[in-house]
């Protein structure tokens, strides 16, 4: 297979969780591609590190500790009691597996969540639990297709998600500049003030018939 930044990033976990120090996968699959180290992701463990060292030819590494440690793969569960509604936790979710609205109860779409726990330090109440899952949706013990299928699913969202965010930040700013180009436009006093007597005169006019 072709060395690219779409076949490293095919090998990593898709958990978009950043403890590789990158934004997402695809952003640490680019820096893989220019030489950063194949060793910084723990949600892939040692078996994602050597895939990565045999598709790149490169030496197998130990997991960069700097990074983390491997874990088995958990989901997160919202205590719905606690749950004060300030979608924090929503923004911080990469994939959007988190529904909600502002001061109404959140949940956690179990089959959508990568395990990224980047909902847990955002929460003001602390009432967000990573919760292990059963050894038969471990990764290990999913078969390739429905492991590389869960995958492409979390890649999916994440493109979405980050689609829908640059579409409503574009929207933002095209809007500002509007607000701005309406604030900035000089008033012309004299056409303005010949309008308004033009306005009063024909108002007159058609009392007077």
């Amino acid at each position: 297979m072709q060395i690219s930044i779409e076949s490293i990033d095919a090998l990593l976990p898709q958990t978009q969780c950043t403890k590789c120090g990158y934004k997402d996968c695809y952003d640490y699959a680019r820096a893989i591609y220019h030489g950063q180290k194949h060793n910084r992701c723990p949600p892939g463990g040692d078996k994602g590190i050597k895939a990565l060292s045999e598709h790149l030819n490169r030496p197998v590494l130990p997991l960069d500790q700097s990074c983390g440690s491997y874990q088995p793969k958990k989901v997160a569960v919202i205590n719905e009691d606690l749950c004060i509604g300030c979608k924090k936790c929503i923004l911080a979710c990469p994939v959007d597996a988190i529904v909600g609205a502002k001061k109404q109860m959140h949940s956690v779409l179990s089959d959508d969540c990568t395990g990224c726990d980047l909902c847990v330090e955002p929460c003001p109440m602390d009432c967000i639990d990573m919760l292990e899952l059963p050894q038969q949706l471990q990764p290990e013990q999913m078969s390739s297709n429905a492991y590389e299928k869960q995958k492409n699913a979390y890649r999916q969202a994440h493109q979405a998600q980050q689609k829908r965010l640059e579409t409503k930040q574009n929207l933002a700013k095209e809007q500002h500049q509007k607000n701005v180009n309406f604030e900035e436009k000089p008033l012309d006093k004299k056409a303005y003030i010949q309008q308004a007597l033009a306005n009063f005169k024909k108002k007159k006019q058609n009392i007077s018939k």
